[in-house]
């Protein structure tokens, strides 16, 4: 078997590593570290509670504290770590601190306490003031001892909050239990088991059951049978394939269960419509091998991309199948879980969205509108030949109350209309013609059958092109009329 493969998409540059970073995230340790907040403000109050949290030894400098800085010393997080002290600060008070923290309303104080701090050593901010911060603070999601810090390189803090919110929901509190176990168990796992794959396939489990549901003793228990299961294990023999669904391009639309499963992976087979953005969420480490089968185009032979699978999952890796839209969708899913099955490979499939119900969300049509139709079928433009499959029952697609969506039938469009109209589908039907559905390059117009028939309606779009047919789509004729750019896609965020 010869198979040709390439690590990204051809003619494309090898991608950076890492994308340039504004600022370096850094995580101190500050226990029984000495600070500095200067200054008695509510923000100061906030910065010296978040730095007692970590288990600093904060000393707080103002003659006029506010109410909420006295209450947070008063009540503290634990004894002796908040001291406050009614004066104003000096530069001898910065001496031994391991970081030095300000709310200061005048430029020449706040050019004061930095030239201090820099002369101490310490690592300095002045609130709101980026032009006297030698470091920032970032939103925090705290899950500790799991700690998710972002920023925005000061340009966007409500964006920054944004984020965190959206990120809040993503994570259970429990992923605190877990992150907790996890630091209890390490030392085991080191000791058990060697760096490398059988290392990796234990915190890869133990990832995917932190999501769920709190941790118990019975979860520890687990967990060192797992350890000791993996001990015994040889290198090879061990890995996995998961075919996973990358939706029509837009990565926003991918799964959880999907993202999990490309930051885990450590090879990804990805076809040749899986957009970069999809892409970019994957594991860093993870070798990415491009296999695309493209219609027209020089692609990689199923045979070769199953016995690729098969002998990847052998030495011991987790193979992701990165399939555009839903595996099980036009996808070759089957041959390629026989394929597997077969060898003994353990094989599970994530879906995905699959480019008809993208394109019908976009459109903001129902495709079973109980108006309009009562079914929708899915459809192949095309046979592995590149015409139109000989064994379609046109007279059965030909249903007035169905909407058909064709897959992949921008070359056969013409040829399609025209059988549907020969079996009895009037001319007068509506017909939408959507590409790149979810990406930058989306496009779309609607007809009547009988023109797309006639060959009146071009289709220029080189992506693959999805050809929606039924009355559902009767109201995007009216839309376009009253367009000035004939644009029929729903604006969504």
């Amino acid at each position: 078997m010869t198979l040709s493969v390439t690590p990204r998409r051809p003619a494309e540059a090898a991608p950076r590593r890492m994308r340039p970073l504004a600022k370096l995230p850094v995580f101190l340790n500050l226990v029984q570290q000495r600070a500095v907040v200067a200054g008695g403000s509510a923000a100061a109050a906030w910065k010296a509670e978040l730095l007692a949290s970590t288990g600093a030894l904060v000393d707080v400098y103002s003659d006029d504290p506010s109410e909420d800085m006295q209450h947070i010393v008063s009540v503290g997080c634990r004894p002796g770590a908040l001291t406050l002290h009614r004066r104003v600060w000096t530069p001898a008070d910065l001496e031994g601190a391991s970081v030095a923290i300000a709310d200061l309303d005048d430029d020449a104080e706040a050019l004061d306490f930095t030239n201090a701090a820099r002369a101490a050593g310490a690592p300095f901010n002045v609130i709101d003031k980026p032009a006297f911060c030698q470091f920032q603070f970032g939103a925090i999601v705290n899950r500790s001892p799991a700690v998710i810090a972002i920023s925005t390189d000061g340009a966007a803090p409500i964006l920054g909050q944004a984020i965190r919110r959206r990120i809040e929901t993503l994570l259970p509190q429990s992923l605190a239990d877990w992150t907790a176990l996890a630091k209890s168990v390490r030392d085991s796992v080191a000791k058990a088991l060697p760096k490398g794959q059988p290392r990796r396939r234990f915190w890869e489990r133990f990832a995917e059951r932190a999501f769920g549901s709190p941790p118990n003793t019975e979860e520890s228990r687990h967990l060192e049978t797992l350890i000791g299961n993996l001990a015994t294990e040889g290198t090879g023999g061990n890995g996995r394939v998961t075919l996973v669904g990358a939706g029509p391009g837009d990565a926003e639309l991918l799964t959880l269960k999907a993202v999990r499963a490309l930051q885990s992976a450590d090879v990804i087979l990805f076809d040749d419509l899986v957009s970069d953005d999809v892409l970019e969420l994957a594991r860093r480490e993870a070798k990415r091998m491009l296999v695309g089968k493209r219609g027209g185009r020089d692609s990689c032979r199923q045979d070769d991309i199953n016995a690729l699978m098969v002998t990847l999952a052998r030495q011991g890796r987790h193979v992701v199948r990165l399939k555009s839209g839903d595996p099980m969708i036009f996808g070759r899913a089957g041959e390629e879980i026989a394929e597997l099955e077969r060898n003994g490979i353990p094989v599970s499939v994530v879906p995905g969205i699959t480019s008809a119900l993208a394109a019908a969300s976009r459109l903001g049509v129902s495709l079973t509108h109980r108006d309009h139709a009562q079914s929708v079928r899915f459809v192949t433009g095309h046979s592995r030949h590149g015409d139109l499959p000989s064994d379609f029952d046109w007279r059965g697609l030909a249903d007035p109350a169905t909407t058909l969506v064709f897959y992949m039938g921008g070359r056969t469009a013409s040829r399609i209309a025209s059988r549907l109209i020969d079996e009895g589908l009037a001319t007068s039907t509506p017909v939408s013609l959507v590409a790149a559905v979810s990406r930058a390059e989306e496009r779309a117009l609607v007809c009547r059958l009988g023109e797309l028939a006639s060959g009146g309606i071009a289709v220029p779009f080189e992506a693959p092109v999805l050809i929606g047919i039924g009355q559902v789509f009767e109201a995007l004729l009216a839309a376009q009329s009253t367009s000035p750019r004939g644009d029929v896609m729903r604006q969504t965020g």
